[in-house]
């Protein structure tokens, strides 16, 4: 696609296709043209574009999220607004949603599972402590990076928990995705970080089922069913699923916030306890809590006295039955013994197969191989892409090292084939910028060499290295040779230099310059290039003149008068010349004209600020009824457009 075809947000932010869209908006993978890099662009529907409420929502997922910062979390670059277009500037992420990856391949194994889940909670914990909950953890909003790396986006609804009563409801409502909803949340009720625990809960059951816990036709019958119904165990439907891992999502489920783990960093150490091949503390109380109850209950069968049939019956005639009872309770205890020292036998003759599983994890996949089989143990091995671990050695196994397994048993091992390649596109033949976005969108580099050449006409590609159809690793840089016709040169792009770097740049290449022209901009900081004519990658002859376009910064705009005015009205007439309004009161006697008026602003009337700056007011208020005599006082609010 040519370059004026491309549609352009921020006058920075290249539109290139759309890559989801969801309830309330849609997601682009774009460029950013200043960074050279490629971003994903979360737009509103224009649906909701005119809905505050909407809008409002998804401002808060901008500065929620760009308030966090994790490797496990999306991260938001910009935001900002067009032509009635709000638009979200996030990290791209090369891989798919994680409901993608259930919905395409099934039931994760358990250990995958614990993995992704564990570095959800990393994210969780990160955001809870920065006192935001997330509230819509689901697995569509689980992204999973090329080299298989979790991290969580769409902040959309996240609350700040001390700001416990500013929602975007009414009262009663909930916000969220049914089929994830906490009970509380359910309910309507307050939520905390254990919110997206239960939530997490719910994913983490789906991963390692194929399914969520709980179905309905309606999102009110899901919803009900997660406040009434107890979710059946995940090893109902996959019978080999770890009891360790079990027990964590059964904990996770728990209908009572306080009968789940405390915090997102406790759930990830009793996942790393899992995949680290010990017990997890959660199944470790499951099992307490059996023993308990067994206890109790042998304690009370043992102390229910034994009576006769007949309570009238003579004492003597009782005797006997009595005597019988005591004989039968004598044998089924020694049964008792006996059995149990069987099975003691049995498990203790199971255990002497098991044998330790030797470490493998770096090992070339011949070692590996070799090590386990001299063992007694059988081999299973998967090749999967890795950025770090090189071509040929073993990034994981399963069981773990130094765990226990019976002899001759199989052992899996994950074998890495190196970094993820891709298929290096065609570009020769088309125009330089849409040959930069092709190789960008496909996960490439570029670099641009200008040639002279009679027959391609100028800002075409000639040729590339390494060709079309070659497989490279991500990332490589693809040379991309451009025609520049016969005596003319290519126009460098130097948009987002200083105005100094830019000349210099251009005067470097061959051409006079322009201008400058300024113009105002809320993208690009003042004294920095928004573009230039020709454009970047033109070829124009040499000893052209180039003019450079610089910011002034954001756009002046005058300051309207409004003292006089009362507040709901001084507030609507700078808001709506693009002004953020801060709100100071004055004390007045009681019956002053000016009481709701504003006495005073600043800057004043008729003055010039930058649009998105603050002007503040000072509103009249009448003075206390109790007061004896006149005084004065401020306090502050501060509003945004």
């Amino acid at each position: 696609m040519a370059d004026d075809e491309l549609r352009v947000l921020g006058d920075r932010y290249e539109i290139h296709r759309r890559l989801a869209r969801g309830g309330m908006a849609q997601v682009y993978l774009a460029r950013d043209r200043s960074l050279d890099r490629p971003v994903a662009v979360k737009e509103l529907v224009p649906e909701f574009a005119t809905d505050p409420s909407f809008v409002e929502r998804f401002r808060r997922e901008a500065q929620a999220a760009a308030n966090l910062s994790h490797p496990n979390i999306v991260g938001v670059y910009d935001w900002g607004t067009q032509d009635g277009t709000y638009f979200i500037v996030m990290e791209y992420v090369d891989g798919p949603s994680l409901s993608q990856v259930i919905r395409r391949d099934g039931p994760l194994h358990p250990r995958r599972a614990a993995e992704v889940a564990g570095e959800v909670a990393a994210a969780l914990g990160s955001a809870h402590s920065r006192g935001v909950v997330h509230r819509d953890i689901k697995p569509g909003n689980v992204l999973l990076t090329s080299s298989g790396q979790a991290k969580v986006t769409d902040f959309g609804i996240a609350r700040a928990l001390s700001s416990a009563d500013e929602d975007l409801t009414q009262a009663g409502s909930v916000m969220g995705t049914a089929t994830y909803f906490s009970p509380e949340q359910a309910q309507g009720l307050p939520v905390d970080p254990r919110t997206d625990l239960y939530s997490l809960g719910v994913v983490l059951y789906e991963m390692v089922t194929g399914r969520p816990p709980f179905t309905g036709e309606t999102p009110l019958a899901i919803a009900y069913k997660h406040v009434q119904d107890q979710p059946a165990p995940p090893s109902t439907v996959i019978p080999d699923l770890p009891v360790a891992l079990e027990a964590v999502i059964m904990k996770l489920l728990a209908k009572r916030p306080g009968d789940r783990y405390a915090s997102a960093e406790e759930l990830r150490r009793d996942l790393g306890r899992f995949l680290a091949g010990e017990d997890t503390s959660a199944h470790k109380a499951l099992a307490a809590a059996a023993v308990g109850a067994g206890a109790a209950a042998a304690a009370t069968t043992v102390q229910r006295p034994v009576r006769g049939y007949h309570d009238d019956a003579d004492p003597d005639q009782a005797e006997e039955p009595r005597a019988r009872t005591g004989l039968f309770l004598g044998v089924l205890v020694l049964l008792l013994v006996v059995l149990a020292g069987l099975l003691f036998w049995f498990a203790r003759s199971l255990n002497a197969s098991d044998v330790e599983v030797p470490a493998t994890i770096g090992l070339t996949r011949p070692e590996a191989e070799k090590v386990l089989t001299d063992e007694g143990f059988k081999v299973d091995v998967t090749e999967q892409a890795n950025p770090t671990i090189e071509a040929g050695r073993v990034i994981s196994q399963d069981p773990a090292p130094r765990t226990k397994a019976p002899e001759g048993s199989t052992v899996k091992l994950a074998v890495s084939t190196g970094p993820e390649k891709v298929e290096v596109p065609n570009v020769v033949g088309q125009a330089q910028l849409e040959a930069q976005n092709t190789l960008v969108a496909a996960g490439l580099k570029f670099r641009v060499e200008s040639v002279e050449n009679e027959t391609v006409e100028p800002g075409t590609v000639v040729t590339q290295n390494p060709a079309a159809g070659e497989a490279v690793v991500k990332d490589t840089e693809i040379l991309l040779q451009v025609s520049k016709g016969t005596g003319q040169e290519l126009v460098p792009d130097v948009t987002g230099q200083t105005q100094s770097a830019a000349i210099a740049a251009l005067q470097a290449a061959g051409f006079r310059i322009g201008g400058p022209q300024q113009q105002a901009s809320d993208t690009v900081p003042s004294g920095r290039v928004i573009s230039t004519t020709p454009a970047a990658g033109t070829s124009v002859k040499k000893n052209s003149t180039v003019t450079v376009v610089v910011s002034t910064g954001p756009q002046q705009v005058t300051v309207p008068g409004v003292v006089g005015q009362t507040e709901d009205n001084a507030t609507a007439s700078l808001r709506n010349k693009g002004f953020d309004v801060a709100v100071t009161t004055k004390t007045l006697p009681a019956g002053d004209a000016n009481i709701g008026r504003v006495t005073s602003q600043s800057p004043g009337g008729g003055g010039t600020a930058a649009k998105g700056s603050t002007v503040t007011i000072t509103v009249g208020v009448a003075a206390a009824t109790t007061s004896t005599a006149p005084s004065t006082s401020s306090t502050t609010s501060t509003s945004s457009p």
